[in-house]
Parts: structure tokens; sequence; C-alpha cells
């Protein structure tokens, strides 16, 4: 196996607590890889600005990617790189989440936009991120600057039908996959987790091989698929869990920081 030199971590589901709490193991195992001169980041689907907190208390250094990997910024949330979804694609995304009978969130890259304040998951997602949301008639006037789109429903098997109708609606225009069992994140094509692992590798001119990840979710298999070592989290699926190199703990259990001891054993 080869010596890891970089973790890239997952946010929601993986490095806090289901109540998203980053825990004092969380936080003393990256400080744990900095002293073995182990880099740490983090890539979400989270907007940048819905990562600020975590900067700090982690002693983030490395740019991290938001939205999937499409948007990279430097710790002091200044841009590196942004990958925006195509204005036509917006709409035909907008239109399918309409028909599917979801309600919808638009993302730039420094706002949360919604139509209606009363929506399912807006006062959890406010928690989250630590943001208010705007609330607009119609998401018109902003379709040239969308970072992401979030199609949100309690009903996880209305919208998994939802996922495989916008993904045929978008024919490729643009990436459409559950970041949670409740939010389909539809953000730009080409861009990933997968693809912040390759970018991240050339920034730091390392191989991808000494890389690991750590996920719980289906959007976390591209970067498992770039990354040398991967862990699944205890509360991935098993498909997830059937594409990692690794299983650790549930992140009720401190799962990140377990993993992160186990790949400073490897070291």
């Amino acid at each position: 196996m080869s010596r890891i030199s970089l973790v890239i971590s997952d946010v929601d589901g993986s490095l806090v607590t289901p109540d998203k709490r980053l825990t004092e193991a969380a936080i003393k195992a990256v400080k744990d890889l900095n002293e073995k001169n182990i880099g740490f980041t983090i890539t979400s689907s989270r907007p940048a600005f819905g990562m600020r907190m975590l900067v700090e208390p982690l002693g983030l250094r490395l740019p991290f990617g938001a939205f999937n990997g499409s948007l990279i910024v430097e710790p002091s949330l200044e841009v590196l790189q942004k990958t925006v979804i195509p204005a036509s694609a917006t709409r035909i995304a907008i239109d399918a989440l309409k028909a599917s009978g979801v309600d919808i969130w638009l993302f730039t890259a420094d706002r949360w936009l919604i139509t209606r304040d009363d929506g399912h998951y807006v006062q959890h997602e406010q928690y989250t991120i630590l943001t208010d949301a705007v609330v607009v008639s119609s998401f018109d006037d902003f379709v040239n600057g969308a970072c992401k789109i979030v199609g949100v429903s309690a009903d996880p098997e209305k919208l998994a039908r939802c996922e495989i109708a916008v993904q045929t609606a978008l024919a490729g225009q643009a990436s459409a996959i559950r970041s949670q069992s409740y939010y389909l994140d539809i953000t730009p094509a080409g861009q990933d987790k997968g693809t912040f692992v390759e970018t991240m590798a050339k920034r730091l001119d390392i191989s991808p091989r000494n890389i690991a990840t750590i996920g719980d979710m289906q959007n976390d298999l591209a970067m498992f698929g770039k990354s040398g070592l991967s862990f699944a989290m205890g509360n991935a699926d098993d498909a997830v869990k059937a594409q990692a190199t690794c299983i650790t703990d549930s992140n009720e259990n401190d799962g990140f920081a377990k993993a992160i001891d186990r790949i400073i054993a490897l070291r």
C-alpha cells in the first residue's frame, strides 16, 4: 500500500455527528495527522460558506471542495476554481424537479435561494450551514450562476424516483446524485469529489494513490475510485461499503477518528 500523504474527508455523515458536531476525538485526529505531516482537507456537497465553521477548529490549511468539488476555495474562502451549471441545464433541472413535486433550492457561490421558507428541511439546512436562505419569487434571475440545485423531499422513495427522472432529463448536461436520502444535488457535469482528489494530487505533486478518502454516500464513490485508500463509514449503505477499501465505525461512534487512527498506524 502506498504511503498516505493526504486525507480527504466528506463532512455530513462522516466528519461530523448526526447533529452536525465536531467531536473532540475528530479534532484531535486531525491534529494527529498534522503532527505526522499528513495533509488534511474536506469536500462536501455543502456550499463553501457552509463549511467556514470547520476551518478554525480543524486548523485547515489546504484548499477544500464545495458543491461536490465544483467549487474549490482557500480556507479564507477565496475562490480558486469555480464551475457553474449551464443555464440551459439549470432550467431543465428546475422543470424536472417541479414535475416530480419536490421542493427546489438553488445555490450560487455565495447565496442560498429558496422560493418558500416553510419547505422540508429549510430549518435543518439553516442549522447545518449556519446561514439563512434568501427567499425569491423565482429562480429566473439566477440561472446563469447556479453552482448547485437541490431537490428536497421527506419521502426517500419519491426522491429516488426523482433522481432517475432528473438524470434522464439532463442527459449528462449536469450531474444529479443524492448526497442524503432527502437531498438530490444537481451540480456541474465533469466535476465531482473524484476530480477534487485529482486536483489536490496535482496541487501537492503527489499520486492519487497517496491519498486516503472517507465518506458515507453515493456521491463519495467518485473519490473512493480515485484514491489509493478509502474508508466507508459504518452508517453508510452496503452499496457504498462494498466499494471502499475499509469500513470504519459510524459517525455516532467517532468512526472518522477511528479511520484516522488506522491511517496513521499504516504509515
